[in-house]
């Protein structure tokens, strides 16, 4: 008993100290008007470096009066959390439960919703996305003082609210009441009518923290890539929505001087972008080049400050799920960053560069670290988690009109899955796996495999897994107007098996694609092993590219007795 306590607080004394899971990712949202459904949509890649890669059902629940809800600092790594205060999906046999830090009251009835390492979807169709930003002040958190971060603050809303506004009031509450720390946020929040941007920053402890949302026009589309992007903050918009104190603090802590100007956001609580020059900047300009190109972005700005990218754009056609999709699947293929291109991409055109020593101070922009270098940091990444797009259709019935598209691993190499808001649970693999211990029941470890092992042949096996990708998708957005139709026709006459024929689709489907994946994963396996291609002719000899043996010397090899000059 003494062992277990004394080990409780050790994660206790732990989890207080450090800050919590800092993710570079990348987050759009898009307008219903914007789209060629009608929905919005709310997209997100976890960019987590081999952190928790589990996707979690988390159910309604009640609760007698007087109940305390409680909030815990999660863990980076697996697991992130250990216990029953979510619901079952999270105990885990043979490690100690997670303690809180906290606590607040609760509430009668929570809902469920889909989580991983931030809040994805309940079954409200209340969807979220985010992206971590550096900050001018990134405090740890505080037990009874700094207790909030983005990790809580969105399942907290998921919990409780139905719709993006109520959601940002009641996240933006709980910051004003118990405190924020950790990194810059920016939280994407979207329902069946509205898409807001809410982004988020700590202060000193003196000084309440901060936070601003702003509502993303009905025909536009937005998208962040870890730096701020809410600019001009006029407190007379009726789109936007801010912490009371937000000018007062930045005025005392002499962060805005009001002689200077409006007052913007970026310039007042951050350092501008995250990591190195165009770390964030490329993503952005790149996404909003592709949504709407006729608009003729430049890469090239002048500083980390820019207001060369607007806050959201009009597309220049409307766009579709898989759309979105799309572009979490960039690498800058067909411009001059192409990272499948150039020796650096080695003899195959892998588009993926690993991340060293050399990078320097790795996410933390706050510190003037001279850099020798940098690669250009793409979209899809390889040390992608997860990804997902949020469907909301608010002309359906919640429980079939939201759809989760989930796919795990890099956004190139993956398939995305749907899973309906009104599902009862989902696959097993899907809310298991440790990134530290292979196991081949855990579905990221199928899509994570297939990454790694194209790295080895890229230009090559890219073919074969863009063609399996394809497959499986058609099916299933195929097959979506089909569930949707039968899901319906249940609704009408029994709510809970429209669920429960929404949760049977989404399991079996995703069990079939993760099959299908390791199916594809031996198929490679065999098919490029020792360098070869060996289908449909064992060993056939494809060597190296012309133009890469050149560039590395090959024609430099022995080819005669005679010593070299």
């Amino acid at each position: 008993m003494f062992k277990k306590i004394a080990s409780l607080l050790v994660i206790a004394a732990l989890l207080i100290s450090v800050s919590s899971t800092a993710l570079a990712c990348t987050t759009t949202i898009v307008g219903k008007d914007a789209t060629t459904d009608g929905s919005v949509f709310v997209s997100h890649s976890d960019d987590d470096e081999l952190y928790d890669q589990r996707i979690i059902y988390i159910p309604a629940m009640d609760y007698p009066p007087g109940s305390q809800r409680p909030v815990f600092v999660e863990n980076k790594h697996y697991p992130r959390y250990v216990g029953s205060a979510k619901g079952p999906n999270y105990e885990l046999a043979g490690y100690p439960e997670t303690p809180p830090i906290g606590y607040i009251p609760q509430v009668a009835h929570t809902y469920a919703y889909f989580d991983a390492n931030y809040g994805i979807m309940n079954e409200h169709q209340l969807s979220i996305g985010e992206c971590t930003d550096g900050a001018k002040f990134q405090p740890d958190a505080q037990a009874g003082k700094r207790i909030m971060y983005s990790t809580q603050l969105s399942r907290i809303a998921l919990e409780r609210c139905t719709n993006a506004r109520d959601a940002i009031k009641l996240m933006g509450k709980l910051i004003d009441d118990y405190g924020y720390f950790s990194t810059g946020e920016t939280l994407l929040v979207g329902d069946t009518q509205e898409a807001w941007v809410m982004e988020i920053c700590a202060t000193p402890d003196e000084y309440p923290d901060l936070w601003v949302a702003k509502r993303v026009p009905d025909a536009e589309f937005f998208v962040a890539a870890n730096e701020f992007r809410i600019r001009e903050v006029d407190p007379s918009d009726p789109d936007i929505i801010s912490s009371k104190t937000l000018f007062s603090t930045c005025q005392d802590l002499d962060w805005w001087d009001p002689e200077d100007g409006s007052f913007d956001w970026l310039e007042a609580v951050s350092y501008g972008e995250y990591n190195h020059p165009y770390y964030s900047l490329r993503r952005v300009w790149r996404v909003l080049d592709r949504v709407a190109p006729s608009k003729n972005f430049s890469p090239w700005v002048k500083d980390g400050y820019t207001k060369e990218y607007p806050f959201s754009v009009k597309p220049d056609k409307k766009l579709s799920v898989r759309d979105v999709m799309s572009l979490h699947r960039d690498h800058y293929e067909g411009t001059q960053f192409d990272l499948t291109r150039g020796i650096a991409a080695g003899p195959f055109g892998t588009p993926n560069r690993y991340i060293g020593p050399y990078d320097g101070s790795q996410n933390d922009p706050s510190k003037d670290t001279k850099l020798f270098g940098a690669w250009e940091r793409a979209i899809s990444i390889f040390y992608c988690g997860y990804a997902y797009v949020l469907q909301t259709r608010g002309w359906l019935p919640d429980p079939i009109g939201g759809v989760a598209w989930v796919g795990l691993d890099a956004p190139y190499t993956t398939v995305y899955v749907p899973f309906y808001c009104g599902a009862l649970d989902l696959p097993e693999s899907y809310q298991t796996g440790d990134p530290q211990k292979y196991s081949k029941g855990c579905a990221w470890w199928a899509f994570n495999f297939v990454s790694n092992w194209a790295d080895l042949k890229y230009s090559y096996m890219k073919k074969d897994i863009l063609a399996k990708q394809k497959e499986l998708e058609d099916q299933e957005f195929t097959m979506q107007p089909v569930v949707d139709k039968q899901a319906l026709a249940l609704y009408k006459k029994d709510p809970q098996k429209a669920r429960e024929y929404l949760t049977n689709y989404g399991i079996n489907n995703a069990n079939n694609v993760v099959s299908e994946w390791w199916e594809l994963a031996f198929y490679l396996l065999a098919k490029y092993t020792d360098g070869y291609v060996n289908i449909p002719n064992p060993a056939t000899e494809v060597g190296y590219p012309k133009g890469w043996l050149d560039q590395v010397g090959y024609k430099n090899g022995p080819t005669t007795y005679t010593k070299p000059k």
